[in-house]
């Protein structure tokens, strides 16, 4: 196991490295100058170009590459041009915010979505069923955008439950958390619900019935835990996109996250906390696929990572 971890860690190393030099080049070729962003307007060009200069922002694109590649390797992500702070201590501070929505929204949507998707695939073809899908496939094609302002029209400006915005007490939390687990909830109960039909037609369900089990002991001792890889890997996945910053929903709501971190940083084209972000989310993502194949010997002793 520690040697299958290791080797993952190590292929994940030039795709952090090649997510970094896209990134670093995409921002280059993009029209604007951040020292204009950072000045802003009736600066004097001679002061402008000693900027540069000191900022090395007149070295070839490559050279400055390595050179962020260089800091990024110790964990510095470099000097926020907008906000003249460290990278690093601004996603530090913006973490935690985003791990408390992510948290509560995958918790969400897995109480919400294994639930409807083993109901679902139990009553297949029945109006339980149908009324479950339609809930599901509703909160997938919904954007999520169009459900967190549906949700801050109706619980906020109409009924006065929740708050529009803003992140500290519970209540602010319910909703960004709803928004965000009702659309990933939507994909876990599709996928569970699929996969447990197929589970179902095999021989060693057919066996388990003869020997006399309950319905309920063949579906959640036998059936759901061999169809629960797929799932899993959605979920892990799904909570590593949700700490990678959730970018719409804490735009919309106001969230000092990961996400409108991202999103201000695009906006005032700063490009060391944009590159901290990408290079932070992706480290994120990855690590999440790792511990999803980490969990798959857990639950399918069929399975081996060695």
């Amino acid at each position: 196991m520690a040697k299958y971890f290791f080797k993952r860690i190590l292929i994940a190393v030039p795709v952090l490295i090649g997510v970094a030099f896209i990134t670093f080049m995409m921002l280059n070729v993009v029209p604007g100058d951040p020292i204009t962003v950072m000045m802003r307007e009736h600066v004097k060009p001679d002061v402008i170009e000693n900027l540069r200069k000191t900022m090395h922002l007149d070295d070839p694109a490559i050279i400055r590459f390595f050179r962020f590649l260089g800091e990024a390797l110790k964990g510095n992500f470099g000097t926020s041009y907008k906000l003249s702070r460290p990278v690093s201590d601004l996603i530090v501070q913006a973490f935690p915010i985003t791990i408390k929505l992510a948290t509560t929204a995958a918790i969400i949507s897995w109480i919400i979505g294994i639930p409807i998707g083993i109901i679902s695939a139990i009553k297949q073809s029945t109006i339980i069923d149908q009324l479950f899908m339609g809930f599901a496939l509703f909160g997938v094609s919904m954007p999520v955008f169009l459900i967190g302002l549906l949700g801050q029209y109706t619980f906020s400006y109409k009924l006065g439950w929740l708050p529009v915005s803003g992140f500290g007490s519970w209540k602010q939390l319910i909703m960004p958390s709803l928004v965000l687990g009702w659309n990933s909830a939507g994909t876990i109960a599709r996928l569970t619900r699929s996969n447990l039909m197929e589970a179902m037609k095999n021989d060693y369900i057919r066996t388990a019935r003869a020997k006399g089990l309950k319905e309920t002991g063949v579906v959640v001792g036998h059936a759901l835990k061999n169809s629960l890889l797929p799932v899993i890997t959605i979920m892990a996945i799904q909570i590593a996109s949700l700490l990678s910053g959730s970018v719409i929903t804490e735009s919309i709501f106001g969230i000092p996250g990961i996400g409108r971190l991202s999103v201000d940083a695009i906006q005032g084209r700063d490009m060391p906390l944009l590159q901290g972000s990408v290079v932070f989310a992706t480290a994120l993502i990855i690590f999440g696929n790792i511990c999803a194949d980490m969990l798959y010997s857990l639950v399918d002793p069929r399975i081996r990572v060695e």
